[in-house]
């Protein structure tokens, strides 16, 4: 009797109906794979949180399984969580060489020093046992992206990884649209496409076109200029190197993460950077303002990056004067949009000139829109589709546009994170769900803030603390020393001194209250305390700050 051929199962851990956060786990037989380790950045909910990482419990549970995290690209939705992933799991790591180079910088500020980093060329196979995965090149806004395609004995999955079709990509490395073809002239049984641009109709515009604008705006202006962009865009910042050049400027970054990027990319020859174009930061003041170019970060508004700090003049070097002209050739991240705009807003009362998307064509984005989403689909002909790296909004559509093309419905599937999809040569189902979720990442706290923390937060950051202690006698019970209250975010005491002193008589009745009944635990203490005063405040404030009573025995 012939054995059932295994199948094979697909897991998202994050970057389903989400932006950011991007992985997934392929699992067939005894074997896993991982697609990505990204991070997203908080919502404005989470309150104090630097950054969100996936929920990785599963793969902790399976990790003897584990034969390595495959990386589509190095942004940070995509090698953001590394770091974190790497202590809980010692596997290999495989990416293009940029991507591998950016991901040492990573490890090395968290020093972790003994991980197996493989750096591969695009048309690599890498075999696992039982997976084959080949890196594919495909064009997005850093070099060196790649499509995925896994060979299992079930058949061939490809992953787009984050893509846009450019016929003149800035360094003359076109999509392997041959591959591409051939391996759905093959057949392949799942698709996984990413799906950020699905609403934007026709082609994205080509990153060359970034260039010529750059060059114009050069050319005419006869200040400095500061120019913030993406860390990670090597081939924007290779074009405002090249227009500084040609337009007589010298150029200095500034922002850690440029420099970083801009070291990692020089090393390893995807940065052509012409002699004696680049000077120290500190030097620029020594430079005419029209021979004088900056790139910097902090083109999404962040309250820490060097743009924003100069805007708000708290940098150390850098001080925005009448005339400097400052462009932004980067789009605001959904959720970013106010923060950009203060920035702006800042910069012109500063004196300077500010362009931005509205004004110009100083950016274009890295993802593919639905001309080129339909070409990929018609190229791979997947037998089953599954849409990725979207809200559902944008997932649903990417859905429609495949069976607008002639997919089968029944053959489309919008996944959750933990979710499990089982796949065989003909069919593909839910099969459960998985550990998943947001692990949320303050300072050196992984993981221990958690939905009651945040909860206590939003209600500190709305209606304040007051912290009461009062002394009472180990022997009777009865109040030895206090009430004495502090208040904070709640009311400003010395404008409030009839409201605390009532206060205080509240929690004396209280104490008096249980006393008479002889109530001595020290939680019905504190509970009494905070009902009665609660119940005061609100009826003289109608606010509800968190209190905390603290007892003390004498």
């Amino acid at each position: 009797m012939s054995r059932k051929p295994s199948k094979v199962k697909v897991i998202p851990l994050g970057g389903m109906q989400e932006i950011g956060k991007n992985m997934t786990v392929i699992e067939y037989k005894d074997e896993i794979i991982v697609i990505d380790s990204g991070l997203s950045f908080p919502e404005d909910e989470m309150l104090g949180i630097d950054i969100v990482i996936p929920d990785i419990s599963y793969l902790i549970k399976n990790r003897e399984k584990i034969k390595g995290i495959f990386l589509t690209h190095g942004h940070e939705d995509h090698i953001g969580a590394l770091p974190y992933v790497l202590k809980k799991l010692d596997v290999p790591v495989y990416g293009a060489k940029l991507t591998i180079g950016l991901v040492e910088v990573k490890l090395k500020e968290h020093r972790l020093n003994n991980v197996s980093l493989n750096a591969i060329d695009p048309g690599d196979k890498i075999k696992t046992g039982n997976f084959e995965v080949e890196f594919i090149r495909v064009n997005h806004s850093i070099p060196d992206a790649c499509a995925l395609a896994i060979t299992t004995g079930a058949g061939v999955i490809f992953h787009t990884g984050d893509f846009k079709i450019d016929y003149t990509p800035i360094d003359g490395k076109m999509m392997d649209f041959h591959r591409i073809a051939e391996l759905g002239k093959k057949g392949v049984l799942l698709m996984m496409g990413e799906s950020t641009n699905v609403e934007r109709a026709g082609h994205t515009l080509s990153e060359s076109l970034v260039g010529h604008t750059l060059d114009e705006i050069f050319s005419e202006a006869d200040s400095r200029i500061i120019v913030a962009t993406f860390a990670s865009n090597l081939h924007r910042v290779q074009q405002i190197i090249n227009a500084a050049h040609k337009n007589g400027r010298k150029v200095a970054l500034s922002g850690r993460s440029m420099l970083n990027v801009v070291n990692v990319g020089t090393n390893l020859g995807y940065l052509d950077i012409p002699k004696d174009c680049f000077i120290e930061l500190r030097d620029v003041n020594r430079y005419p303002d029209n021979e004088v170019v900056l790139i910097t970060t902090g083109s999404q508004g962040e309250p820490l990056a060097a743009l924003t700090r100069m805007a708000s003049q708290e940098h150390r070097q850098i001080e925005i004067k009448q005339g400097d002209l400052v462009v932004f050739s980067a789009h605001p991240i959904p959720g970013n949009e106010k923060l950009v705009s203060r920035v702006i807003n800042q910069l012109f009362e500063r004196g300077a000139e500010v362009i931005y998307e509205s004004l110009s064509e100083i950016h274009v984005s890295g993802h593919a829109c639905q001309e080129e989403l339909k070409l990929m689909h018609s190229l791979v002909k997947p037998k089953f589709f599954v849409p990725v790296h979207g809200e559902y909004r944008h997932l649903k559509q990417h859905m429609d546009l495949a069976i607008r093309l002639g997919m089968n419905p029944e053959n489309t599937l919008t996944l959750t994170n933990g979710s499990v999809l089982e796949l065989d040569k003909d069919s593909a189902k839910l099969a459960g769900k998985v550990s998943s979720g947001n692990i949320l990442v303050d300072g050196l706290g992984v993981g221990d803030v958690g939905n009651i923390v945040l909860r206590d937060r939003k209600h500190l950051s709305e209606d304040g603390l007051m912290v009461v202690v009062v002394t009472i006698s180990k022997s009777t019970g009865a109040l030895v020393s206090g009430p004495d209250i502090i208040s904070r975010g709640f009311v400003y005491v010395r404008e409030s001194e009839d409201l605390m002193d009532k206060a205080k008589d509240v929690v004396k009745k209280s104490l008096e209250s249980c006393e008479s009944r002889n109530v001595r635990e020290w939680s019905h203490l504190k509970n009494n305390i905070k009902d009665d005063l609660r119940n005061y405040l609100y009826e003289q404030t109608k606010r509800n700050p968190m209190i905390l009573p603290i007892i003390m025995e004498a």
